[in-house]
């Protein structure tokens, strides 16, 4: 038997408590921002940070990605593809290797 998708345990984990109703686009980008904001937060005064807490928020930040992107009738990984095509053709190897320039400065 096949281990469940982790879209799929998802989307069961949301229906168990029916957070559907709240699971609007809209607020799905605002809990990704807040979620953000708190694992920047674990890097706010050292970059020595706790490694537990940090998977934790990371965790969060990608679990509210998922649930957006299958809100809007996407999956990640394609997500991540097309976007990684578009950014390959601003960011052409020969002239941004080893820089952190920005693209319309290269």
């Amino acid at each position: 038997m096949n281990n469940p998708s982790i879209i799929e345990q998802l989307r069961e984990f949301v229906a168990e408590r029916e957070w559907e109703q709240f699971h609007t686009p809209e607020n799905l980008a605002k809990s990704i921002s807040i979620e953000s904001a708190e694992l920047l937060e674990c890097f706010q005064w050292d970059a020595n940070t706790n490694d537990e807490r940090v998977r934790d928020e990371l965790g969060d930040v990608l679990t509210y990605c998922f649930l957006l992107a299958d809100r809007v009738g996407a999956s990640p990984e394609s997500l991540i593809l097309e976007k990684l095509e578009k950014t390959k053709a601003k960011y052409p190897v020969g002239k941004s290797r080893g820089r952190s320039t920005k693209y319309t400065d290269l």
